[in-house]
């Protein structure tokens, strides 16, 4: 794909802007995700939670229905299931760290059931064949959160093209960003067309279902930050192979510290590097998360806070189950999102070292 001249296209954004129906930019960036993604349809929106609560309300999910999705998660997730008015169902970590443990999964499909979601944090999947036959031997939804996972593969395929959709971000600090936006991808034509509609106040029809027939919502990409996501889209390739050489760069800088253990990608994944992830196994992980962070060390729980979603205080009113394996596995992570600079990589990893080996 040819690089568009930045300046350039901004500036022809900026000339077009009076035009009220404007969407050449968008139209152009979904032409071209489909493409780089080996789909049929990509349907662009203003965030990556958008691009979840599109996907499961293009799917009819809602009131009174249920989703099964991680309790290992960030708030967004849950945020667009809340969103879609469908209840979220906290499955707990597997006993060997796995992001999602299938027993207990199955345990909580009830007839209100409709969908699972896998939580790809980290650029990582877990086993998501036999997550993908469980959702199939109960009929429900596989609806991919890839917002983490550009370019990750688990058996040569793309996450976020495994499922029936898989939805993006395209934030600051992704492999494919804009600033802000999203992006949801299906080979469903039904589901597609429902998005488009859902994404712009139901003003343009969905199949059998005429123009303004239905209430949407405004989760339009904004024509610049279109163009802005098309630009960084074209030089996709060479930025995932930076990020993959940088996460185990780091990893390999960090090296044999004791107490602190890398996660590696379990059989058939191939993750993005969008995070380098190591688990503590060291008194009050979750302090030394917040240490980290005050010297320098951007990570998961010590920055943002990340924790099991059921211990969240704003997932209280959904009075959750307990998934204590998801609130270790949460406590002990160190996820550490990956930056481009070699420098900055050496830094990263002397602080690291230097703060592990003083707990």
């Amino acid at each position: 794909m040819n690089t568009p001249d930045p300046m350039a296209l901004l500036e022809r954004v900026v000339a077009r802007m009076p035009d009220p129906v404007g969407r050449e930019q968008a139209s152009l960036l979904e032409t071209e995700l489909a493409a780089t993604h080996g789909v049929a349809h990509a349907v662009v929106v203003s965030s990556g939670t958008a691009a979840l609560h599109t996907a499961l309300v293009a799917r009819g999910i809602g009131e009174g229905d249920e989703v099964l999705l991680p309790a290992l998660t960030v708030i967004m997730t849950v945020a667009a299931v809340v969103q879609a008015r469908a209840h979220p169902v906290f499955v707990d970590a597997g006993p060997d760290g796995e992001p999602l443990d299938l027993a207990d999964a199955a345990s909580k499909i009830t007839p209100r059931t409709r969908a699972v979601l896998p939580v790809h944090l980290g650029g990582q999947c877990g086993d998501l064949d036999a997550l993908a036959e469980l959702a199939a031997s109960a009929q429900l939804d596989l609806i991919e959160d890839a917002c983490q996972a550009h370019g990750s593969r688990y058996h040569g395929r793309l996450l976020g093209t495994i499922g029936r959709a898989g939805c993006f971000s395209l934030k600051d600090g992704k492999l494919i960003s804009s600033g802000e936006g999203g992006y949801l991808l299906t080979d469903d034509p039904d589901l597609a067309a429902r998005a488009t509609a859902f994404q712009s106040h139901w003003q343009i029809p969905a199949a059998g279902e005429p123009a303004l027939s239905r209430l949407g919502t405004n989760y339009r990409l904004a024509e610049p930050l279109a163009a802005l996501a098309r630009v960084s889209l074209a030089g996709f390739d060479e930025r995932l192979a930076r990020r993959r050489h940088a996460a185990s760069r780091l990893i390999d800088l960090v090296g044999d510290v004791p107490g602190l253990i890398p996660i590696l990608a379990t059989s058939g994944e191939q993750p993005n590097g969008y995070s380098a992830l190591w688990r503590i196994l060291l008194p009050e992980p979750r302090r030394l998360c917040r240490r980290l962070a005050e010297v320098g060390v951007i990570n998961s729980v010590g920055t943002f806070d990340l924790r099991a979603a059921h211990l969240h205080p704003a997932c209280r009113p959904l009075h959750p189950a307990s998934c204590p394996r998801a609130a270790h596995a949460a406590d002990c992570l160190l996820a550490v999102p990956v930056p481009d600079d070699d420098t900055r990589l050496t830094e990263i990893a002397t602080l690291i070292r230097t703060e592990i080996s003083a707990w």
